[in-house]
């Protein structure tokens, strides 16, 4: 009897414990599906779909049409007024709300130059006035977004910029080859030491009026991403010199333009430098493709191409930016020339044609992605 008893217990408490594994795993699964996050369809997947223009480029009705209502653009020119001035900025902002497109981001900023780049006689009034600018972009335009390059005297290079791409469409590219041996600049050499130097010194001046203002500065990368041109190096051309820059002034002042086709040449995977870096440090986009001719890392020679074809993952960089929560301004950058383009003798990665097919692409990318994220 007592060893009927002793069995009966014993699978008792066996039974009891299954029962208890089963509903701690039933519980575990409910509890993970009840965690997932739950996301909304948002069009475009919130992101803030931009062209570069000014208010008079034959993109414009385009946009309109297309529904990209933000745009990429310095002040207009207003004869005898400073860039920065009140009256220019309030009269740029009113040129784009009457088109219905807000003002989003400046890129290439007046009054930062190679006065400060370099570290010259006048520097100090560059910074004055582009601490100017920004206060006043912010308080007249309703603009909180300046793109700026630390790339002085020579910006974006190309050795080519009609070379012929897919069905006779013009892309560019670039060969170190052919540039290796031009001669120096005015300025003679300088040194990479120099120009973080002269960075750090913008850093400090800068960053803090910034942080009281909320205005977000966006360093883009050097293009092409090589060592040096004509003499003058280059800093911006490698992933761990974005972080030293970061580590700069930690703050949401200092962010990062994430030009894909110049991090993609570095060697990197743009989706997985979207996640590592995130939010807080990515505040605007360049959504283009490039395609390594080179082998060599960071790349010495390259072709821009379609978005649909090159080196870059668009479908996984795009989920990058969702998964994320990016919701800020992205352009489409450096598109080929198309045709009737061609005929016309126009070139250069800023034509039209390019860029309604490229917003068309993104946008498909975009409601996808956005669209699968509901169902998680």
């Amino acid at each position: 009897m007592k060893d009927n008893r002793r069995e009966f217990i014993k699978k008792s408490a066996s039974l009891a414990a299954a029962i208890s594994v089963t509903g701690l795993n039933n519980s575990s699964d409910s509890a993970k599906k009840a965690s997932r996050k739950f996301k909304p369809y948002i069009k475009d997947a919130g992101i803030k779909f931009a062209f570069a223009m000014d208010p008079r480029s034959p993109k414009v009705p385009f946009a309109r049409q297309m529904a990209v209502n933000y745009a990429v653009s310095g002040p207009i020119q207003i004869s005898d007024l400073k860039p920065w001035d009140p009256e220019v900025i309030t009269a740029t902002r009113e040129a784009w709300d009457k088109l219905d497109i807000k003002w989003a981001v400046v890129e290439g900023p007046p009054t930062l130059g190679s006065q400060t780049k370099l570290g010259l006689e006048g520097r100090d009034e560059e910074i004055s006035n582009f601490i100017t600018f920004m206060k006043n972009l912010k308080q007249y335009g309703d603009v909180d977004i300046i793109c700026y390059n630390w790339m002085p005297v020579i910006s974006w290079a190309r050795t080519n910029k009609a070379r012929p791409g897919r069905g006779g469409a013009l892309v560019m590219d670039f060969d170190y080859e052919l540039m290796k041996d031009a001669p120096l600049t005015k300025y003679g050499e300088v040194s990479k030491n120099d120009l973080w130097k002269n960075l750090e010194y913008f850093v400090k001046a800068v960053m803090p009026e910034a942080d009281k203002i909320g205005m977000r500065l966006s360093m883009h990368p050097d293009d092409p991403q090589v060592d040096v041109i004509q003499g003058i190096s280059r800093i911006m051309n490698r992933i761990e010199n974005f972080d030293r820059l970061l580590a700069m002034h930690k703050s949401s002042a200092n962010g990062i333009t994430m030009c894909q086709g110049n991090f993609g040449l570095m060697g990197v995977d743009i989706p997985t430098l979207v996640r590592r870096w995130g939010r807080d440090v990515i505040n605007f986009v360049h959504f283009r493709n490039v395609q390594d001719l080179s082998g060599v890392v960071p790349s010495i020679k390259f072709t821009e191409t379609f978005h649909d074809e090159g080196q870059i993952d668009m479908y996984e960089a795009m989920k990058a930016y969702y998964e994320i929560g990016f919701d800020g301004p992205m352009r489409p950058d450096h598109v080929p020339t198309m045709a009737t383009e061609v005929e016309a003798g126009q070139s250069g990665g800023y034509t039209v044609l390019g860029n309604l097919f490229a917003i068309g692409y993104m946008r498909g990318l975009a409601e996808s992605i956005a669209r699968e994220g509901c169902k998680a």
